[in-house]
């Protein structure tokens, strides 16, 4: 499998000189499995920049989303795929608790989109996942599926191939006030063993109680999860718009602290726009 980050923001695209190296592009994860299958998760800003990649192919794209929070769903009018005649697009739709599995496709019309949705040329097919069901097959990969803690809902996902685990929590609130969909520990069984686990990192232990029940984890309760779970890497996602490079960098460096205090052999970084990494390597 190959993955690439295009959007590791969260909240609200955030363009400027001080979020040049991070990036600041909303939440979207490019995976090529091992038969070669497109699996995008999330459909945030950068996604328009991974349709500018995926228009010179014919083969179907799959989309899983976390949630219909717009900073999720805001990219898809700009996807140029959705322009080809005939591409086929499965989009799947979040775990959230109400059910508007088309919400991506219903920001594309009345007066806030010049192009409706009913116009576009190709192949779009909204299928949710029946909540019972858990595991299900894309092409090669396997995929899991567990309801995250966010208000509203969603899901967390991950993907299985060739004995390789991406586990993607995000906008997961590890530790909230109200009542949890899922525990730390069902987090852990989870993403056990994980090559990389993406987590929510959008704040810090300073941010709270203030964002307490915003939906979001602090980045130290991310790196907990991912020593628990034995996983080899970790990429804080998410990031606050607030946050400069300079911000990032310093939460990094703070997390490592807690790694290296921990004895953890953990590889955690901050994801960034364009990272790409080859699991065949």
């Amino acid at each position: 499998m190959q993955l690439t980050f295009y959007g590791v923001r969260g909240s609200i695209p955030t363009p400027g000189e001080d979020y040049v190296r991070y990036g600041g592009n909303t939440a979207c994860v490019h995976v090529v499995s091992s038969d070669g299958t497109d699996i995008i998760l999330d459909s945030g800003t950068g996604i328009r920049l991974l349709g500018q990649q995926l228009i010179k192919k014919t083969t179907p794209i799959h989309i899983l989303l976390t949630h219909n929070h717009w900073d999720h769903i805001q990219g898809f009018p700009f996807f140029t795929p959705i322009y080809q005649s005939g591409r086929e697009i499965n989009i799947t739709p979040g775990l959230t608790t109400l059910p508007e599995h088309d919400a991506i496709l219903k920001q594309m019309q009345g007066s806030v989109f010049p192009v409706p949705f009913s116009v576009l040329q190709s192949k779009i097919s909204i299928t949710p996942v029946p909540e019972s069901t858990n595991h299900w097959q894309i092409g090669s990969a396997s995929i899991a599926r567990l309801p995250m803690n966010h208000p509203g809902k969603g899901s967390a996902y991950s993907i299985c191939d060739k004995g390789i685990k991406i586990a993607y929590i995000t906008d997961n609130e590890l530790y909230p006030p109200y009542k949890k969909e899922t525990d730390f520990l069902t987090f852990v069984d989870f993403a056990r063993d994980a090559d990389l686990i993406i987590h929510d990192a959008q704040y810090m232990t300073s941010d709270m109680p203030a964002k307490s029940g915003w939906g979001h984890s602090v980045a130290e309760e991310a790196v907990k999860l991912a020593m628990a779970c034995n996983a080899k890497r970790l990429a804080l996602y998410s990031h606050d718009p607030c946050r400069t490079d300079n911000d990032i960098d310093d939460i990094v460096a703070h997390c490592n602290e807690f790694i290296s205090a921990a004895e953890s052999p953990l590889n955690m970084f901050a994801a960034y726009e364009g990272l790409s990494i080859d699991f065949s390597e």
